[in-house]
């Protein structure tokens, strides 16, 4: 009789088998159609961001490095008087003040007194570490943040997490228009959103099980929607 039980049992152990499969295979198609979906959101997102044509005047700037048209939106922006200091995080540590300042080709002066640089900064985590602490060192309430428009969302995201009341206004940078789906038919384009779409997500996930408190009361202002 247990014989006859244990033959009876044998053909459902292929079913569940199939069915876990199926099970999985759901879950993946449904993560997949999650993460094209919110791709979809992100790209679109970043390609509407423009650079604002008179943004209102903050208590400091803060620019990521990454890239020569960064560093010079930056300093326009503090020669022009709309942010009394300005910090550069994430820079070599063999670049020289002097090689950035001409780099930059901002005013010596200007230069002199109110740009500090920031050598710590590995990555995008360490810009909003360094930036937190220079931040509340100074006890700005509100910043200008530079960067690149699809670098934006996850520097915003870090960047909150840390700063401690302070009000973020991002300032993105736009070297190539991506506006009405074009970045589509950029290969290249594409391939820097998705990468950068991934690195976000993946910022998300931190965030669910934070490594430190998340700072509370920051306020995110909107990207304008004004071109130059």
């Amino acid at each position: 009789m247990p014989a006859a039980l244990e033959r009876g049992a044998a053909p459902a152990r292929p079913g569940r088998l199939r069915f876990a499969l199926r099970l999985c295979g759901f879950f993946l198609l449904a993560l997949l159609a999650l993460f094209a979906g919110g791709f979809g959101w992100f790209a679109d997102k970043v390609s509407s961001m423009t650079t604002p044509v008179n943004p209102a005047r903050a208590d400091a700037i803060i620019v990521l490095t990454g890239g020569q048209s960064r560093l010079d939106a930056a300093m326009d922006l503090l020669a022009s008087g709309k942010g009394e200091r300005l910090l550069i995080s994430g820079v070599h540590p063999s670049a020289s003040r002097r090689q950035l300042q001409v780099a930059m080709g901002g005013d010596k002066q200007l230069f002199s007194c109110c740009v500090d640089i920031d050598r710590a900064a590995l990555d995008t985590i360490g810009n909003a570490e360094e930036s937190a602490k220079w931040v509340e060192s100074h006890a700005y309430g509100s910043v200008i943040l530079v960067t690149n428009n699809y670098h934006m969302p996850r520097s915003l995201l870090e960047m909150s997490r840390l700063l401690h009341g302070a009000r973020l206004e991002p300032y993105p940078v736009v070297n190539t228009n991506l506006g009405n789906g074009s970045w589509l038919t950029k290969p290249e384009a594409l391939r820097v959103l998705l990468t950068e779409y991934s690195k976000y997500v993946l910022a998300l996930a931190r965030g669910i099980v934070p490594l430190r408190p998340t700072a509370e009361g920051v306020t995110l202002a909107e990207a304008s929607t004004v071109k130059n």
